[in-house]
């Protein structure tokens, strides 16, 4: 089984191949959450105009240079060094993103706290249990956290019922090259868990479906919220705010049908 090092290897792999290949895309202009022309879009985030928001494995930073162009003062985040030059050299010099190449977890136990954390696609390629933690701290009381995850690949194959990581694919764009990576691929009922354990609060899940009836790839979008105070299960705490507070808060076996950029 591979490990979260041997999956940093595959993206670095994925980040020179599309360096060596130069493909110049344009800005985005249509938000997904892992399937082109579906549903919610960016209005998922709400108004992001003035917060400090952090992106959990960034990519080519497109996601992230569109919040910073409304407003937001965005750090984007990936582990891999590939990913990161690809992002380094599109976006030298854009006025409110930031672009780090580090561990989510080590930047987060360093940083101070974001009103809004987001991951497309890339959350389930890390351990939840290391993860959620540092998603947890890193946000403000009453900040907000939402990812997509995979919940059924292109296969077919719906999500595990056990908490433990599974196979899967990715291939490189261009080729017929697919390189074995290990993702979270749970239930809705074992994110809120997780989401719950690690202090909190799921509000919403929405079902992310491809409208081509061929591809069987889906994903689960996940709005969670920190509360006001932060649960201890050790104590009796409930898993939601106190009392009191007011808490409004692809394709061909590749695992991520878009990964942050699209490709012919």
């Amino acid at each position: 089984m591979t490990t979260e090092r041997d999956t940093l290897a595959v993206w670095n792999t994925y980040g020179t191949h599309q360096l060596t290949r130069g493909l110049q895309l344009p800005e985005l202009d249509q938000w997904d959450w892992g399937i082109p022309d579906t549903g919610p879009g960016i209005e998922a985030l709400g108004e992001v105009n003035g917060l400090r928001v952090l992106d959990l494995g960034s990519g080519l930073g497109r996601h992230a240079a569109h919040l910073a162009a409304r407003g937001a003062s965005v750090t984007a985040v990936d582990a891999s060094p590939a990913q990161h030059q690809r992002a380094l050299a599109r976006y030298p010099d854009t006025p409110g993103l930031h672009l780090v190449c580090a561990d989510a977890v080590a930047l987060l136990h360093d940083a101070d706290p974001y009103d809004l954390i987001y991951s497309v696609c890339s959350m389930p390629f890390l351990d939840p249990n290391r993860l959620l933690p540092a998603l947890t701290n890193g946000l403000k009381p009453g900040g907000r956290l939402l990812f997509s995850a995979l919940h059924t690949n292109s296969d077919g194959a719906g999500p595990s019922t056990e908490m433990a990581p599974r196979p899967e694919i990715l291939r490189l764009p261009g080729t017929t090259e697919d390189r074995p990576v290990n993702m979270w691929v749970l239930t809705p009922k074992l994110w809120q868990n997780l989401l719950v354990r690690h202090g909190l609060t799921l509000e919403a899940v929405t079902e992310i479906n491809s409208p081509k009836p061929s591809n069987h790839a889906s994903y689960r979008l996940y709005a969670a919220r920190r509360p006001q105070r932060v649960p201890n299960p050790s104590r009796g705490d409930p898993a939601g705010p106190a009392p009191g507070n007011d808490d409004d808060r692809t394709a061909d076996r590749q695992p991520t049908a878009a990964r942050r950029e699209a490709t012919p």
